[in-house]
């Protein structure tokens, strides 16, 4: 290690490749982070392709309150480090499991700052519908551990409403994730056949119980367009989907198993629009994969993408089945020409404002000011 540097030590119950967006989001972090600080991302063992990684710590989970990720190693690993101070900051990502519960204990205890990502975890849609558990957890755990952040670090505006919701008062740092850009040249689709896109979790937060009514409105009037649905079957999710459309006796619905990688970026590209009917999302990584692949996209208004209809890259909607409906035909009656130029308006953003290089330097500028203080960053709020 570099002594010269800040010592980081990062935290999250899991960088799974199918655990949904943090797995990429806080591992490209770290990454970024790691070139220019002494980093250390400490994770439960669940993920296997770690040879390149030289930075993480990977700790067994615990037979015994399993779910909630617990690991007696991992434990004392924090309390090691934190008492012999080999870290600055503790930055935890995620809420509602152990490894998010830990580094706030430690950090106390040895006054290590500790900045906390809740990751869309503190949204009203996610706590409303989570389990009587999560309830108790919230007022034995989860709501003591966050008494002690110094600092909170949201993606978006709504983010750092969700926050200050639960009554929490201390700086809020807004700070997009990062896209990684694929530079091969966006071309334009010149077939007649056009495909409305969705890739992510197939759960019922994500709004398919929308998109699939919305889409029986209207599939008589757009015959050369189907809908491409890509992601895992989570909890039977997506079988009640397929269900639905059988049900409603949809056309040209297809569902598919999940892409990750190349192969991915390649549905992206090939798509004409891609759609996120969610009613909550902290970010939607999915929505700057899409932009940075060139294809517009249609969202709801329970993500913050509101940037969308202003940089000409893609339309917003109500959360209702009407609203979704209308968009839908405004986006799909555009030209494809059009289509193709909020394509490259939505690429354009994403290189200018969404580089891992000026996220990672927007963090560690946080990180100092919550270290040393001194002059506020611009991105922090304090109220």
């Amino acid at each position: 290690m570099n002594d010269s540097l800040l010592s980081l030590s990062h935290f999250v119950p899991s960088i799974n490749a199918e655990a949904s967006g943090p797995s990429y989001t806080v591992k490209r972090l770290c990454e970024e982070l790691d070139k220019k600080a002494n980093v250390r991302l400490a994770t439960l063992n669940l993920y296997q392709d770690n040879k390149n990684f030289s930075y993480y710590k990977f700790f067994p989970v615990d037979r015994p309150f399993k779910r909630l990720g617990r690991s007696a190693k991992m434990k004392q690993w924090i309390k090691d480090s934190a008492s012999k101070k080999k870290f600055n900051l503790f930055h935890s990502h995620g809420l509602w499991m152990m490894p998010n519960i830990y580094p706030s204990k430690f950090a106390q205890n040895f006054n290590i700052p500790l900045i906390v990502s809740p990751r869309g975890t503190l949204s009203e849609w996610a706590f409303s519908n989570g389990s009587y558990v999560k309830k108790i957890f919230w007022q034995l755990y989860q709501k003591p551990a966050l008494r002690n952040v110094a600092c909170f670090h949201a993606t978006a505006l709504s983010e750092y409403e969700d926050i200050r919701s639960f009554g929490f008062s201390q700086p809020v740092a807004i700070i997009p994730n990062g896209i990684d850009i694929d530079l091969t040249p966006i071309k334009k689709n010149k077939s007649t056949d056009k495909v409305l896109l969705f890739i992510g979790r197939i759960h019922r937060k994500k709004g398919l119980d929308m998109l699939l009514p919305a889409w029986k409105k209207i599939q008589e009037n757009f015959p050369n367009w189907s809908v491409h649905i890509y992601g895992p079957n989570e909890k039977g999710y997506r079988d009640k989907m397929i269900k639905l459309s059988k049900n409603l006796k949809l056309k040209r619905v297809f569902f598919f198993d999940p892409v990750f990688g190349q192969e991915k970026l390649g549905v992206y590209q090939k798509a004409d629009i891609f759609i996120l009917p969610t009613y909550s999302e902290n970010f939607g990584m999915v929505v700057a994969e899409a932009l940075s692949a060139g294809t517009p996209a249609i969202v709801s208004n329970g993500a913050p993408w509101s940037g969308l209809e202003e940089m000409e890259c893609g339309w917003c909607f109500d959360i209702n089945v009407d609203s979704l409906t209308a968009k839908l035909e405004m986006a799909m009656s555009t030209p494809s020409c059009k289509i193709h130029s909020m394509g490259l308006n939505g690429r354009r953003w994403m290189e200018r404002d969404f580089s891992w290089n000026s996220i990672a330097e927007k963090m560690l500028e946080t990180y100092s000011w919550v270290i040393n203080k001194g002059a506020k960053p611009d991105w922090v709020i304090e109220d």
